[in-house]
């Protein structure tokens, strides 16, 4: 049978490849521009037998998926800028607590109320230090509408392979346009579920790590008790103040994300093979920068760009390896240079770095790219 074409906006994509991905509960608040990411599980969850509640404020939508996650289900809430300030704290909660959780944030203009149905690319710093403390960050950055489908699949199988929350950030270009978008078939893509514990209910801690870096979690409301807090806590789930427990568990929850960056972190090279200048690019900049790479080439320039499509954990050795290999790298994006200084980190003065920063709410165009590749090659 052949697969099934729609044609979608990325929010819409967004709730299908949630749905797709065996999501069960959505708690949410509504926020332009993510609010089509709740009206359309708001109508497909009830035929599912799955339950959508909107809260009193984005704080109670944190909390409520929170609660639902450790009850078993697959968990998904949206928000834009304002509404991810206000979940920090929890989303630290959902950190130590180890929850899995996912989130779509459609990335708009900002500080606070800002330009709500402007779009931008200034919340990926937020995504891994909005909230204090020490702690692993996961957020994925797509392109187009396809892409915000096949990315929230994979949100909810690193969610619940590595017991985290995971952040989708579409920016508003991408959450917004339309695009032909073809439907995997059941099981075309690869779904996971958090493993379940294999002892006994007397013998379950939630933070065993006997069981390696991502112990198994059972569901409340099973036979299984279990403890749980945002306080540092013990194996048992139960809170600590012992150094060198809590010094471990800290460490441990940052290792399970760093020690398996080849499984997380995703990236795309285009034209990169003889490439003299690279562009680093995410979102809907990055279609810009395409055809500004291939305009560059039109004209004789040596011109690739690199894709990032996990931002965090960032692709420090993938930038660092390209640095040696180019002249130039130019990173155009939507805010004023929060990649930027990331890929200026990696290069470690390897390749000169520079930017183009836009935050008026237009997007950066193949024309600026270009221009910007002209000056520097």
């Amino acid at each position: 049978m052949a697969n099934k074409v729609a044609f979608l906006q990325g929010n819409e994509a967004a709730a299908q490849g949630a749905l797709y991905a065996g999501c069960t509960f959505f708690g949410g608040y509504p926020i332009t521009p993510s609010t089509e990411v709740a009206e359309v599980m708001s109508i497909e969850l009830p035929k599912i037998g799955g339950k959508f509640i909107q809260m009193e404020d984005e704080i109670g939508a944190m909390a409520s998926i929170i609660g639902a996650s450790l009850t078993g289900a697959k968990v998904l809430t949206s928000t834009s800028g304002p509404g991810l300030s206000l979940k920090q704290e929890l989303i630290g909660y959902a950190c130590i607590a180890e929850t899995p959780a996912v989130i779509i944030n459609v990335m708009r203009g900002g500080p606070s109320t800002g330009m709500p149905t402007g779009p931008s690319q200034s919340d990926v710093m937020c995504a891994k230090w909005g909230t204090h403390g020490d702690h692993a960050a996961i957020c994925l950055v797509p392109a187009s509408v396809q892409e915000v489908f096949e990315e929230t699949v994979r949100a909810f199988n690193l969610a619940e392979k590595y017991r985290m929350p995971v952040m989708v950030m579409p920016d508003e270009i991408v959450a917004h346009m339309r695009e032909r978008i073809v439907f995997p078939e059941p099981g075309e893509l690869e779904v996971i579920n958090r493993t379940a514990p294999s002892v006994s209910p007397a013998d379950y801690k939630p933070y065993d790590t006997k069981f390696g870096d991502v112990p198994p979690l059972a569901a409340f409301g099973s036979e299984y008790r279990f403890h749980v807090t945002g306080l540092n806590k013990a194996e048992d789930g139960f809170p600590t103040t012992k150094a060198a427990l809590v010094q471990a568990e800290e460490e441990r929850q940052i290792r399970k994300v760093d020690a398996n960056l080849d499984d997380i972190v995703t990236f795309e090279e285009y034209m990169l093979d003889d490439a003299e200048v690279a562009i680093v690019a995410f979102g809907s900049t990055s279609r810009s920068a395409r055809f500004a790479v291939n305009e560059a080439r039109k004209a004789g320039i040596k011109a690739g760009m690199f894709r990032i499509k996990t931002f965090w954990p960032f692709p420090d050795k993938q930038i660092s390896a390209l640095a040696t290999k180019v002249k130039a790298i130019i990173t155009p994006e939507m805010n004023l240079g929060m990649c930027t200084g990331e890929v200026v980190r990696c290069a470690a003065g390897n390749a000169t770095v520079s930017g183009i920063f836009r935050v008026d709410g237009e997007p950066i165009n193949p024309g600026q790219i270009l221009e910007k590749i002209k000056e520097v090659m």
